[in-house]
């Protein structure tokens, strides 16, 4: 039985190996061409929150941190090289507008959001599987907490990257913006409505579509149910 059990504990830890390397490798093929990243006149819209909340989902909040913190690097790397008008508020090798260095505050801006996005989806979908349910009620419920949880990934990726610029480097968004103090919350209002709500349509179309037959999958090859470590 032991030697069964740890057998059964190898090939879950590969498993789950196996998965965030294909997780990532699919983070820096989508960051690296159009696909991840649009750029726009002010900041650059994404869609690489959504394979981070599935690795979330499918493998944990510690593995799904760390696809969030890869996240964070190619956004680092992205927007100091290819510039856009608000790359200052996530490279800190973009000066601040009318300054001749950047800030360090960029790097919490550029992390510390991503690697949340690996996290709580997690945790919404443990929620959801708190509720006493039978088995046909379960699935459903299933797919609606990976909708959620794609939903509320996508709206802690937006609203607090965007929350983050407003009250660190709300003096440099206005002068980029070429707007006054009083108007940046309104501007960072702006940007959430345009970016986020698209993202957030996404991610929670995308994370049940995708999650439901990968869980399945991955349940079946192993022989036990998928959740995260």
């Amino acid at each position: 039985m032991t030697n069964t059990s740890s057998a059964s504990t190898r090939r879950t830890t590969l498993q789950g190996l196996v998965l965030t390397g294909l997780f990532t490798a699919l983070l820096l093929v989508m960051g690296f061409t159009p696909l991840g990243l649009i750029d726009l006149p002010i900041i650059k819209a994404t869609i690489l929150h959504v394979p981070v909340i599935i690795g979330s989902v499918l493998l944990g909040p510690k593995k799904g941190a760390f696809l969030g913190g890869v996240f964070g690097a190619i956004s680092l790397w992205k927007n100091t090289m290819a510039p856009s008008l608000l790359s200052f508020a996530f490279s800190p090798f973009v000066p601040l507008p009318g300054q001749g260095s950047g800030s360090p505050w960029a790097l919490a801006i550029s992390f510390v959001p991503r690697i949340l996005v690996g996290v709580i989806p997690y945790f919404v979908v443990k929620l959801f599987e708190l509720i006493p349910s039978s088995a046909n009620a379960k699935i459903v419920l299933r797919g609606i907490s990976y909708g959620l949880a794609g939903v509320v990934g996508a709206a802690v990726n937006t609203g607090l990257v965007m929350s983050l610029i407003g009250l660190v480097l709300g003096s440099s968004f206005a002068a980029a913006q070429g707007i006054s103090a009083d108007a940046v919350a309104a501007g960072i209002m702006g940007i959430v409505f345009a970016n986020g709500i698209p993202e957030a349509i996404a991610a929670g179309v995308l994370t049940p579509a995708l999650c439901l037959p990968l869980g399945a999958a991955l349940s079946h090859i192993t022989g036990r149910k998928v959740s995260g470590k």
